[in-house]
């Protein structure tokens, strides 16, 4: 499912139809969409996953380079997936759930058409969790893992300074705390408008 959306997400960069001019400089955004997280067991052996809604906001710059673009961009979000582990996980706190997430990275694109660009980014970023139990028995654990964002999109210029995008992006988390919960993974589809100075 997270590869077809993947495909798709891409897929539309490459088939958007035209629009206006689009220009570089700060922008402002929201966002909002969809994410499945996956996360392992400090020693590999078990996993869980779960699904949520996610939603945010965007800082960026582009520069423009004739009909291509660099720039830099920085987001905080949040989603609530909530990961439980089966009773074979064997550990004090069997829960995870997300919280905030930080990012900050490169981003470079080309335009397809006037007003339509198709682009890559990848950068830093990190995400807060809470372990616990179902029972409540335990008090919480918050955490924060970090790792490595990268994905695509499509991005249109709307009437005025307004503009709109989709986009695909994975996170790849390093230990969540290294001593029940290892990896994480989060695969999101979003949409987002926003707005440029």
């Amino acid at each position: 499912m997270r590869k077809l959306l993947a495909t798709v997400a891409i897929a539309a960069a490459f088939t958007a139809a035209p629009a206006m001019a689009q220009d570089g400089g700060l922008y402002v955004g929201v966002l909002a969409g969809y994410e499945g997280i996956d996360v392992d067991s400090a020693d590999g052996t078990v996993s869980a996953d779960a699904d949520s809604s996610v939603y945010g906001a965007t800082i960026g710059y582009d520069l423009s380079l004739g009909n291509a673009f660099v720039g830099v961009e920085g987001e905080i979000a949040k989603s609530d997936s909530t990961a439980t582990f089966p009773d074979s996980f064997g550990a004090a706190r069997e829960s995870l759930s997300s919280d905030a997430q930080y990012y900050v990275g490169a981003r470079a694109g080309v335009a397809l058409t006037p007003g339509i660009a198709a682009y890559g980014k990848i950068g830093y970023t990190s995400i807060d969790v809470n372990a616990f139990t179902e029972s409540g028995s335990l008090a919480e654990l918050e955490e924060n893992a970090s790792g490595l964002r990268y994905g695509a999109g499509v991005q249109v210029a709307l009437p005025g300074p307004l503009e709109a995008r989709v986009e695909y992006r994975r996170s790849e988390y390093d230990a969540v705390d290294g001593t029940e919960f290892g990896d994480a993974a989060s695969d999101q589809l979003v949409a987002g408008i926003g707005l440029r100075f």
